[in-house]
């Protein structure tokens, strides 16, 4: 593959990073494959390196009551050095293999 070429990750996605990076762990330029779940969030920290937190909200059905509540999931995230993201940004994110203890997806697209 050329060094500059983005690598076809099976997903559609609007927007290909423009930026080529030499990170391993990235679905684009390096040899991470995604696959599962699709997720979108909105990235609520990026203190970390490499990593962000992303957040999205969900209701649940409590038979008994009869009624819905609102629940929220929180996930880390890993972050190629090809995405410039900040904190209230909206992502998709896909499942991958672990990464880390915590880290099971990476982001694949900026909306």
């Amino acid at each position: 593959m050329a060094k500059n070429a983005v690598k076809n990750i099976g997903i559609p996605t609007k927007t290909v990073p423009t930026e080529v990076c030499t990170d391993n762990t990235c679905p684009f330029h390096g040899t991470l494959k995604v696959r599962g779940k699709i997720y979108q969030g909105t990235i609520v920290s990026v203190s970390m390196d490499n990593s962000v937190v992303v957040e999205w909200d969900y209701t649940y059905f409590i038979p008994k009551f009869e009624r819905y509540e609102k629940r929220k999931t929180k996930v880390v995230v890993h972050k190629p050095s090809c995405f410039h993201v900040k904190k209230g940004d909206i992502v998709r994110i896909g499942e991958c293999r672990p990464i880390s203890k915590t880290k099971k997806f990476v982001i694949i697209e900026k909306l």
